[in-house]
């Protein structure tokens, strides 16, 4: 893996930052996943809309975007571009029918995505998590792997202290994704954000450094 491209390996998967270059792939993934995501978020789902979401996480530094990729395809991924620059690019059909439909084979490409918005530094040093998991990926755990390798890029290279997760309270998968990640439940909003047409209750989860290095430890 490019160390340009991976900011950070799992045994399964790996994070990295988004790109144009995922724009197809990821929107095919957010179309397939519609009644997965629906009526929690709503990830773009044409290039242009992608193009406009994507530039907003790697231009804005209020703002860090991780892909949640399964490490094989991501390493396949690499030793193609690694021909590429070679000009020694081999074809592979099978590979190359995945590809032309948006990476939507079982098993393989972009799991999810885990997004920090509204990163505040100074005394506060908190920003506020987003997150999805596509159809292909749900009930793997690839998803919880990738949010331990967020947090520990948050609070490290990113150098937060404290990371909240505003979540819906009949989000219930979501809701198990903060809890195996262990973040304590702080409170309750309501009409806390617009989202589908209304102002929707959620409940503010939140953990710390501190809060991550003891679940190392204790794991």
């Amino acid at each position: 893996m490019s160390a340009i491209d991976c900011l950070a390996e799992g045994r399964r998967v790996v994070i990295r930052a988004y790109t144009p270059a995922d724009a197809e792939e990821f929107t095919t993934r957010a179309r397939e996943s519609r009644g997965v995501h629906s009526p929690w978020l709503f990830p773009p789902e044409d290039p242009r809309a992608y193009a406009t979401y994507a530039g907003r996480l790697i231009d804005d530094p209020t703002k860090a975007g991780f892909l949640v990729c399964e490490r094989e395809r991501e390493r396949e991924r690499e030793r193609e571009r690694e021909r590429e620059r070679d000009g020694e690019r081999e074809r592979e059909p099978d590979r190359d029918r995945d590809r032309e439909a948006g990476g939507s084979g079982a098993g393989g490409g972009i799991a999810g995505f885990i997004n920090i918005n509204n990163i505040v530094r100074g005394g506060f040093c908190c920003g506020a998590l987003g997150y999805g998991a596509f159809a292909h990926a749900v009930g793997r755990g690839l998803m919880s792997e990738g949010l331990a390798l967020v947090l520990r890029y948050a609070f490290g290279p990113l150098g937060l202290h404290r990371l909240e997760a505003n979540i819906q309270p009949g989000n219930k998968g979501s809701l198990a994704l903060v809890r195996r990640a262990g973040f304590r439940l702080e409170g309750f909003s309501p009409d806390f954000l617009f989202i589908d047409g209304a102002w929707r209750d959620h409940e503010r989860w939140a953990i710390t450094a501190e809060m991550q290095v003891g679940q190392v430890i204790g794991s």
